[in-house]
Formats: structure tokens, sequence, C-alpha cells
């Protein structure tokens, strides 16, 4: 807890220190027009996580019963703008329900490196990789599983959803800015030094004719899980690196699963990390 912080209330919705929660647009936050280099959270639980990392968090914005949960947390160089459930909607462009916002830091796209998310090239490893996740909810999911099953790292592909829009964090529960990530330029070839270079046993989620069962798949040491969009699945390219495919088996007439609980199946099989 923070010993004296940042409250202004704001009664005027048209104050210059608003202007960037103001018609609040994830794209808008991406650049390069308007507000490059930031992101938004919402919901409490989201601002939470982002208040306790340091450095990440510019401003927040609550309507006034969020005050004693979370003006406590903001360190004083982060100011806790506080304005009317009316006053917020008019600024954001739309209805904030649950009346809490904050502007967040967007890293340098050029810092989401394989090499940075993944330093390790010994020890028990297990990487998440994803082939053009394009959904919102399903990118936010699969944050939220490896969180949950103790994976070291996500790779997303060129195509995956941007995990920083607002849903997509909050649906990872604020994961999303806590799971050391990366999005790869060079998918494929990037799955070839994960695999030369990390020594990382890749295994595709997919239905192919040689898919194997995955309780018959043995954990590898350092382990790769790759999963795919739900109606496209994986491309053949990355088939092709993968070294074992294998399937959830399932009652006759069902064939597969939404991604993010496929990929909660795979973690919780494959994971080499510490869980409780």
């Amino acid at each position: 807890m923070n010993p004296t912080p940042n409250v202004i209330t704001i009664d005027d919705p048209a104050d210059p220190r608003l202007d960037v929660y103001r018609d609040v647009r994830d794209r808008d936050l991406r650049g390069p027009s308007g507000r490059p280099g930031r992101f938004i959270g919402e919901q409490a639980l989201t601002v939470e996580k982002m208040l306790s990392i340091p450095g990440l968090t510019e401003s927040v914005l609550i309507a006034p019963n969020w005050i004693d949960r979370l003006a406590p947390l903001a360190p004083p160089d982060v100011p806790v703008y506080v304005v009317t459930p009316d006053t917020m909607a008019t600024i954001a462009g739309f209805p904030i329900h649950r009346g809490v916002l904050a502007v967040g830091r967007r890293p340098a796209p050029e810092s989401r490196t394989i090499d940075a998310a993944v330093p390790t090239r010994s020890g028990p490893l297990t990487v998440l990789l994803c082939e053009d996740i394009t959904n919102i909810d399903n990118i936010g999911l699969l944050f939220r599983n490896a969180a949950a099953f103790a994976a070291d790292a996500v790779v997303l592909s060129p195509r995956c959803h941007d995990p920083l829009y607002r849903k997509s964090i909050r649906v990872s529960i604020g994961h999303v800015l806590t799971m050391p990530w990366a999005q790869s330029v060079t998918w494929v070839d990037d799955l070839d030094r994960l695999r030369r270079e990390w020594g990382i046993t890749l295994i595709a989620a997919a239905l192919t004719d040689d898919a194997r069962a995955i309780g018959a798949v043995d954990p590898p040491d350092r382990v790769g899980i790759v999963v795919g969009a739900e109606y496209s699945g994986l491309s053949a390219d990355t088939l092709a690196r993968c070294d074992v495919v294998a399937k959830i088996p399932m009652a006759p007439g069902i064939d597969s699963l939404n991604v993010g609980v496929a990929s909660a199946v795979f973690l919780e099989r494959f994971s080499r990390g510490t869980r409780r």
C-alpha cells in the first residue's frame, strides 16, 4: 500500500488531463495516430494487477465507489482521477459498467522477442505457441491458461490478435501483463530456432491421421505446445516443424474443443512448471 495516493476529483468532462481516455479505441492506443504506445485496462482485478507492476501504469480513472479499494495501491506519481459514472461514459465514448479504467505504457514491439521472453536454454521449460489466433476472447483465455498451468512463456504468430486489447486483458484476468510473451515476426523460422537453439520438443494440438492420443505422449522436459485457430487449425508448414501431433480423445461425433479449452488440457498434461 502506498502512503499518499494522488487522488484528483474532476467534474469537467472536458478537462485535458482526461484526454488519454477520451473516445478510447484500442487501435488508437497502438498508433500511429493519436495515442501510440499505450493500452487501456478495465475492471478492478486488471487495474490492481497493473498497479502491482512498477512503472507500468500511467494513470487511473475510477468512479467514487472504487476510491477505498484502488487509490491506496497507486504510487504518488500515478494520478487517480475520480469522476461520476456518467462523466466516465461521456469521456470514454461507451458505458463503463464497472467504473474502472487505467492507462498503461505499452512496451515497444521490438522488445517482444523470443530471446527476451524465453531466455533459458537449460532445465524444464514450457512454452505455449499460438498460430493465427484472431479471436479476442481466445487470446485472453490462452494467457490465463498459460499462467494457471505454470507455463514459462507464450509466443504468438504474426497474425495473432493483440493481447493488450482491453477485452483480452480482462479475459486473461490480467495475466497478459505478467506472463512473458513474444510476437514472432518469422513464425516458421522461430519454430526451427526453438527446436535447434532451445532444445524444445514441439507438440502440435491437431486432428491429423497420425495424431496420437494425448495420454500416450510422455511429457518432454522442454516442451512447446502448438495450438491454432479453431476452424483453420495449424498450417502445413507449422505441422512439418512439430515433433509430435497429439489429440484429445472425445466421444463419437465430437471432434474438437474450443482452443482455450483444448490448450488447458494440453497444458495440464505437458506443462513442466511447478504446480500445487
